[in-house]
Formats: C-alpha cells, sequence, structure tokens
C-alpha cells in the first residue's frame, strides 16, 4: 500500500497508554458476566436492545429532517458531515442520555464517564464510499485507551446495505500500523490499517435491526462497504470514555463536545455542554474534513 504509514493522532511523540482495558464484571447493570468476558474476548457485542419501535421511528422522522437539512444545504458537507451536532441538537444530545445506554457504558467503562462525540453514519442508496478497516483509536488523541462506541441501527443493517464489518479480536493486538488515503470519493476516512487485506477473512458482519445497538472498543478493527443498493444504511456512533481518560498535549479542542453520563467526572477535567436550546444545524456549515470524506 502506498501512503504514509500512522501510528499516533499526529499530536508529536507524546507517550500514550495505547492497550485495551478489560472491563470487569463487577456492579453490572444491564450485561451479564457472559457478555462482559464475550467484550474483552471479541472486541464487541451486537444486537443488543436499543429504542422501541416508537423511539426509533420518533427518531429516525427528526434525522430525515436533519440530513435533509445538512445535504442540501451550500456547503461541503454531505451525508457523513453530521459529526458532533449534539452540540446544536437536543434530540442527539437527548440520545446520549438513553437509560440502556448509559447502563451499557457503566457496564464497560465504570460509573464514571463522558461522551464526547456523536456521528451520524449515513450511507444513502448507491453511496460509493467505503469506510476502510481501521481502528478509531488512531485519529483520537486520547490516552489511555479506554473507550467504548454505542452504534446505534437507524434503519435495518445488512450485507446488502453495506452493515459494518467487525475483526473479532483485533483490539488485542495494540496500536496497529495504519496507512494515510487520499479522499477521492471513494472513502469516507482517510486512515486504513496496513495491510489490510490480511484481516479479510476474518470480518464478521454487524447486521441486526433498526433501534438495535452494538458496542465496540475503540481498538477493535472495523469498517464498512460501499452502499450499492437500493436502501438507505443510517446509524449513530455515540462514542462513551471513562473520566479518567485525558487528551495528549495539542488536542485540547477535543474535549470541547463533552457531556457527563452516569456519576460524570467527579474530577471536573471533562467539561459538561448543556443541552442545545434550539436546533441550528447552520451552525456547524464549518464543520467538514477527513471524517466525511472531505479532503
Amino acid at each position: 500500500m502506498s501512503g504514509k504509514d500512522f501510528n499516533r493522532f499526529g499530536f508529536g511523540e507524546t507517550q500514550r497508554v495505547f492497550a485495551f482495558q478489560p472491563s470487569t464484571t463487577e456492579n453490572l447493570l444491564a450485561l451479564s458476566e457472559e457478555q462482559i468476558h464475550q467484550f474483552n474476548k471479541t472486541g464487541y457485542l451486537t444486537a443488543l436492545p436499543g429504542l422501541s419501535p416508537s423511539e426509533i421511528g420518533n427518531l429516525r422522522q427528526y434525522l430525515d429532517w436533519l440530513i435533509g437539512e445538512v445535504v442540501s444545504a451550500d456547503d461541503a458537507r454531505n451525508s457523513y458531515s453530521i459529526n458532533q451536532y449534539h452540540r446544536v441538537s437536543g434530540p442527539l444530545w437527548d440520545l446520549i442520555h438513553t437509560p440502556v445506554f448509559v447502563d451499557y457504558v457503566s457496564d464497560i467503562l465504570g460509573p464514571e464517564s463522558v461522551c464526547w462525540s456523536t456521528h451520524l453514519f449515513c450511507k444513502l442508496p448507491g453511496d460509493g464510499m467505503e469506510v476502510p478497516l481501521h481502528q478509531d483509536a488512531n485519529y483520537w488523541p486520547f490516552t489511555p485507551t479506554k473507550s467504548v462506541t454505542i452504534w446505534l441501527a437507524v434503519d435495518d443493517v445488512d450485507e446488502e446495505n453495506a452493515a459494518m464489518r467487525f475483526v473479532p479480536g483485533s483490539h488485542l493486538d495494540g496500536d496497529l500500523r495504519h496507512a494515510e488515503l487520499e479522499l477521492d470519493g471513494s472513502v469516507v476516512l482517510n486512515r486504513r490499517v496496513v495491510e489490510h487485506e490480511k484481516y479479510e477473512d476474518n470480518v464478521v458482519l454487524n447486521e441486526f435491526p433498526a433501534g438495535e445497538v452494538s458496542l465496540h472498543t475503540d481498538l477493535l478493527l472495523h469498517g464498512s462497504a460501499a452502499n450499492l443498493s437500493s436502501r438507505r444504511r443510517c446509524g449513530i456512533a455515540l462514542r462513551y470514555l471513562a473520566a479518567e481518560v485525558k487528551v495528549v498535549p495539542g488536542g485540547e479542542d477535543w474535549i470541547r463536545g463533552a457531556v457527563h453520563v452516569g456519576a460524570g467526572d467527579p474530577s471536573g477535567y471533562w467539561p459538561h455542554r448543556s443541552r442545545p436550546l434550539k436546533e441550528e444545524p447552520h451552525k456547524m456549515a464549518g464543520f467538514s474534513g477527513g471524517f466525511d470524506g472531505n479532503s
């Protein structure tokens, strides 16, 4: 593969604690001991209860409006650009606090945690962009690597409309080298794990109906193919981390969208962003880049 190899986000040579932090089975709220052991072994759990049919229906109706507002605007944003919109969207801020989601996060990370990011991954019908196999932690300036993503299916997801693909156990391989990709319209994210071909035989599809969720650690290799079907494939990534996690020098801007959940952050290191008073997606018009396929 051509391109520059990456092992760090790019904030100098700051040392990070880059290793999987196993979850314990103490004081579980929503997951079983067996599920915790499974998460520690494979790096993910899938097809877990999330929102009720009425709840996901209401959310889908709202997101149909939000996606329409973004993709029809006269700027660089596209259907992947709805990143960090909990800063300007009350329903997305509320979604972070869904009780069962907070319980999952507490079971994986402990009671003191924050949600630092929300990202809508909306693959429209006939969307030719791939999400390359990658580790989230390769992009993020956090230490230690102790975070979990809740991925909520807004639409039914299956192989036909480009369900996510996981590489079980890859989270135990540490800091995998990534190569930079050209944002030429074929990829959403601008990095792919080096020698990605050797993982292809081990991928599993993350298929489940709308309203259910999967959980994955920041070190798990995952991605998704292009959606060449006539069906949309929309999901929301809610990204949480343990309050003990810090940013490396140079990454201070990454804490600004933090929202406390559970016991929050008693230390005060992570701020707590309050619920937006009104819907203002236009305020994010200038926010686009390598996370949505824009160069």
